[in-house]
């Protein structure tokens, strides 16, 4: 039987999201738990990704599909039993045609420490820029091949609670890096370090080509990725997700404060 398996981690435990020989990777702990617990032998045509986020990331509600002979009942019990900074919440049975890098919608959040006072009303009116259909090859770090740079942000929300400024965005895809350099670019804009023209210039494809660096990874979650599946959820302790992001914005505050030292 096919599977999609909804999961959250903390990424700044781990030294990235994808398998990689001699690092300890989220998608590396997963498969071998999975060979541990005899969910699956051969990875290779059986584990899917649906996302795979940059090192630091962390995720509340990233996907991966699975082939298994497993009793689904046994699935997400045997991977919590095993794994550290990683719980699996959710199952969902998908036909062997369902393809999980495609979804209807992608939801990012990125928590940044308020240091600096920023309004988030201004950063929301800055924010306007990006919304609806875009060329966004400025403002990733892409393959110069790539071609299908030209994207649609659904919806951008900036709002202040606790300390941080918080900037979610929807849209059906991303790009590599993308999120974090949009955050960037508001705030350059909002510092007057870059002109509002050149960047929307940038967003019509033309050779306004700005020196845009994204912000730390820390700060980012994959909030939830949109299938339109019906997920049965498992019941687990609600703390096991408060302490993923307690973990991941703590590290994402340390950091920030070992940046803003270094850069004084």
């Amino acid at each position: 039987m096919r599977y999609a398996l909804k999961f959250a981690y903390n990424g700044t435990a781990f030294d990235g999201y994808a398998r990689q020989p001699d690092y300890t990777t989220i998608e590396g702990a997963i498969i071998h738990t999975m060979k541990k617990e005899g969910i699956m032998k051969d990875v290779e045509g059986n584990f899917y990704p649906a996302s795979r986020t940059d090192k630091g990331v962390s995720a509340l509600g990233n996907v991966l599909v699975i082939e298994t002979d497993v009793d689904e009942r046994g699935i997400i019990p045997m991977l919590n039993s095993d794994l550290k900074d990683i719980v699996f919440y959710g199952i969902a049975k998908v036909d062997k045609d369902f393809k999980p890098r495609y979804a209807y919608q992608r939801w990012y959040r990125y928590f940044m420490l308020n240091k600096g006072g920023y309004d988030a009303d201004m950063l929301t009116r800055i924010s306007d820029a990006f919304l609806g259909e875009h060329e966004f090859k400025y403002f990733s770090k892409t393959d110069k091949k790539m071609d299908k740079t030209k994207l649609t942000i659904d919806s951008i929300s900036i709002f202040e609670e606790n300390g941080f400024i918080i900037f979610d965005f929807k849209a059906r895809r991303f790009l590599w890096q993308m999120i974090r350099r949009l955050v960037s670019a508001m705030i350059g804009v909002y510092d007057g370090k870059i002109e509002l023209e050149k960047l929307i210039s940038s967003l019509k494809g033309t050779n306004e080509e700005l020196a845009i660096y994204p912000v730390p990874p820390e700060g980012l979650i994959l909030m939830d990725i949109d299938h339109r599946l019906e997920y049965e959820h498992v019941k687990y302790p609600r703390d096991m997700f408060d302490r993923q992001i307690e973990r991941a914005l703590t590290k994402a505050v340390v950091l920030g404060e070992l940046n803003d030292g270094a850069e004084d």
